[in-house]
């Protein structure tokens, strides 16, 4: 595997956009590919992947509102907003048309994109989720028990106070619980989402992006059973994560999307980027290669 990126070797760029100032790297050339990362994290969660995609790509890589370096504001955390600050965002930067990649709550923003602006996109990719919709009609004992962190995340002030009181601890803590291989986000990488999670604001707005997650986004999906994405999907999850153990994962997209392909990563957990770097290189090279 090629040597993860640094901070240091890429280059950083500011921007407004929705009325926010977005934090974005760009790196590579070819075709332009937007990766949106999850939670706990920021763009250098795709740091594995770029030495492997910008020699096909154009990478876009943003720190979605909320998170890493880009501002924090009261609210907007529903992913219709958050999708259209990638909007704007693709404006700014003068692409008509390119490919979007998504982990976890990146991959939900991914998911509301496809749906609201979906004639901008040539094929989307999602990684290691199921519907946000699908996630609360479906929960029993089991998922409630996997997922524990979505209803604790709901309680406001003391989530942000117990969360506030051990930071460093409780990203360790996700990074183990749902990594395949603990060892996979190394201690620099762990060190850097530590700095961006203990800006001011950062706590705060990645809970409310898991609360707009349990209401407004609710609301806004209540169109999906008669609303598809109509755009190439592919879906992607990791064999010894929550996902496959939990879900169809497949299947419960085929019911969301007109085209939906995918398949699992048998040897990665959660973070299939910074786990399994090169098998998903080659899945997403393999997918977006195709659509031209």
């Amino acid at each position: 595997m090629r040597a993860p990126i640094a901070v240091s070797d890429v280059d950083h760029h500011f921007t407004r956009v929705n009325g926010i100032r977005l934090h974005y790297v760009l790196v590579g050339s070819g075709p332009p590919l937007y990766l949106l990362h999850g939670y706990p994290q920021s763009w250098y969660m795709w740091r594995k992947m770029i030495p492997l995609l910008a020699g096909q790509f154009g990478l876009v890589i943003p720190d979605l509102r909320g998170y890493g370096d880009s501002d924090k504001p009261r609210d907007g955390y529903d992913k219709r907003t958050m999708a259209a600050d990638i909007r704007e965002l693709a404006r700014h930067l003068g692409h008509e048309k390119f490919g979007m990649v998504g982990h976890d709550r990146g991959g939900r923003v991914a998911h509301r994109y496809a749906l609201d602006h979906g004639e901008t996109l040539t094929g989307v990719s999602v990684l290691d989720i199921v519907p946000t919709r699908t996630v609360f009609e479906r929960t029993d004992q089991r998922l409630a028990a996997g997922y524990w962190h979505w209803f604790f995340f709901q309680v406001p002030d003391l989530a942000e106070l117990l969360i506030g009181a051990a930071p460093e601890a409780t990203l360790r803590y996700f990074f183990r619980a749902w990594s395949g291989d603990p060892l996979a986000i190394e201690e620099e990488a762990v060190r850097e989402y530590l700095r961006a999670f203990l800006l001011p604001g950062t706590i705060r707005a990645s809970l409310e992006d898991y609360r707009a997650g349990a209401t407004i986004d609710l609301e806004h999906d209540a169109d999906h059973d008669t609303r598809k994405i109509a755009v190439p999907l592919q879906v992607i999850w990791g064999g010894m994560g929550k996902m496959d153990a939990l879900f169809d994962v497949l299947q419960t997209w085929r019911e969301k999307a007109d085209n939906a392909e995918g398949q699992v990563i048998e040897k990665s957990g959660h973070f299939i980027p910074e786990e399994t770097p090169e098998p998903l290189a080659e899945l997403l090279i393999g997918f977006f290669d195709k659509l031209g």
